[in-house]
């Protein structure tokens, strides 16, 4: 298996997907190639919670030739992405190619720069749209958000992910690039939460911001810089 416990997180080890991220990295990669690479690596981190968090069952099959036992993945007809948007887009149209069969919500959530961060270190959010669908026990619900930074976000959409609804049999904080700050700060406000991530990287920035980190996600998915 390809999830490590690193203790404030679960880190994706997957060679694809590190190969993915420093890809997504780099300055060169234009919007286009950026947006397919989110794809990729929502697909890749789909697969591995699949095979670190999902039980498998064994089924009687009858092939051309005989019968035989194979085993078949449980719970894929039970699991709840949310995507936060905008970044998230293309990180989700990944995931949903490793859970087709997903019911989806959406959480339009984003920081206010302009107001800077608090004393605590985090920054005021608003949420404009919040539509999910009905989350139950049996549930494996993924958040999504390319970027976990401060975690101001992160945390506020899984406010509304868990209020008013049972504890999923899975809750996953699913992220490409994370900072040690923001991690601890979702772990302390929603300690049911698996933080799965592909890189934690070295610091925030005095604007909030991840270094080495990969820049702004959604500028660059969609090309509004």
């Amino acid at each position: 298996m390809t999830i490590e416990n690193r203790d404030e997180a679960y880190l994706v080890t997957h060679a694809l997907a590190k190969d993915t991220l420093s890809k997504l990295r780099s300055v060169e990669t234009e919007q286009v190639a950026f947006r397919k690479g989110l794809v990729k690596l929502g697909r890749i981190c789909g697969y591995e919670i699949i095979d670190g968090r999902m039980e498998t069952e064994y089924v009687q099959i009858e092939t051309p030739l005989a019968d035989t036992m194979g085993e078949r993945v449980k719970g894929l007809d039970d699991v709840v992405i949310v995507n936060v948007l905008r970044a998230a887009t293309p990180f989700v149209e990944g995931l949903l190619k490793a859970f087709p069969r997903a019911r989806q919500g959406v959480i339009s959530a984003s920081r206010d720069e302009e107001a800077g961060r608090n004393e605590d270190g985090e920054f005021p959010i608003t949420v404009d749209y919040v539509k999910l669908p009905e989350i139950t026990s049996e549930d494996t619900v993924i958040v999504a958000d390319p970027m976990l930074a401060t975690g101001s976000t992160m945390g506020r959409v899984l406010e509304h992910v868990t209020e008013n609804a049972p504890e999923p049999e899975h809750l996953v904080a699913l992220s490409a690039v994370s900072a040690p700050e923001g991690l601890v700060r979702v772990a302390e406000q929603c300690p049911e939460a698996d933080l799965l991530t592909v890189a934690i990287d070295d610091e925030l920035d005095e604007n909030g911001f991840i270094v080495p980190g990969l820049g702004d996600a959604g500028d660059r998915a969609f090309r509004t810089t």
